[in-house]
């Protein structure tokens, strides 16, 4: 009777351990992560506290959340660096500092050594945050240049930036929306598609205007806001009808 109920029991004592093993991985993987993202915050200049007791880490000062979320490791730097710089009230000028810090990512000189992956990371870092300080820019600015290289991630710059700037859009309440034509729009079509966009704002919302020519889709446009997709162009039609033509 024993052997029987060890034989009915042992399989499910072994999926309970499984299942104890993979909640403890997990757990183990959220205090990493969580250790990651406050370690970014504390070289961006917030003071933390660390429990060693717990392995728990929590922040002195609360996060300031962006009003968008961005996922990704850009998004947690970019998150990280919009919350120290909220801290500081130097929101906008970290923004233009860091359309600064794209230009000279594009520098040729300077790409070939921050960028490249055989060269030292230590190497890499002075290089850059050289250039930085050369351009007189914030603390806040070049720490996070610090971060992203002592983490080897400066190949993420360029994403880190472009992640904030979506967070800065949305702080300003604008709506990024993008148009797509075959030949570039006058003024007086951007214009008029400015008046119809407006259309589909909410009140404290302004459009954000992107606008790019495609030869490919022959006429019309694709307009892309927020979460709304309309494919009107001339090429979509043809083949719509194309297809109908086919089926009948």
């Amino acid at each position: 009777m024993h052997e029987r109920s060890s034989c009915v029991f042992l399989p499910r004592l072994a999926r309970m351990r499984s299942a104890f093993d993979l909640h403890r991985r997990r757990r183990k993987w959220q205090r990493l992560e969580w250790g990651c993202g406050y370690d970014i915050l504390k070289n961006l200049g917030i003071c933390m506290v660390r429990q060693f007791s717990t392995s728990v880490i929590r922040p002195a000062a609360k996060l300031v959340k962006p009003p968008i979320q961005v996922y990704g490791v850009e998004g947690r730097y970019a998150t990280a660096l919009f919350s120290a710089a909220s801290k500081q009230k130097n929101l906008d000028k970290v923004e233009q500092e860091l359309v600064r810090v794209s230009s000279l990512i594009k520098d040729p000189k300077l790409s070939s050594i921050v960028m490249n992956p055989h060269i030292k990371r230590s190497l890499k870092q002075k290089t850059f945050i050289d250039a930085l300080t050369k351009a007189k820019l914030s603390p806040i600015t070049i720490n996070l240049i610090n971060v992203l290289a002592e983490n080897g991630r400066l190949t993420l710059t360029h994403d880190v930036i472009t992640a904030f700037g979506k967070m800065m859009s949305a702080h300003r309440g604008e709506v990024t929306c993008s148009v797509t034509t075959a030949q570039p729009l006058d003024e007086a079509n951007l214009a008029e598609l400015k008046v119809a966009l407006n259309g589909f704002l909410t009140k404290g919302e302004t459009i954000k205007l992107e606008t790019k020519s495609d030869p490919s889709i022959l006429g019309g446009m694709i307009v892309s806001i927020g979460d709304k997709y309309a494919d009107m162009s001339t090429k979509t039609k043809i083949q719509k009808l194309t297809k109908l033509i086919r089926e009948t």
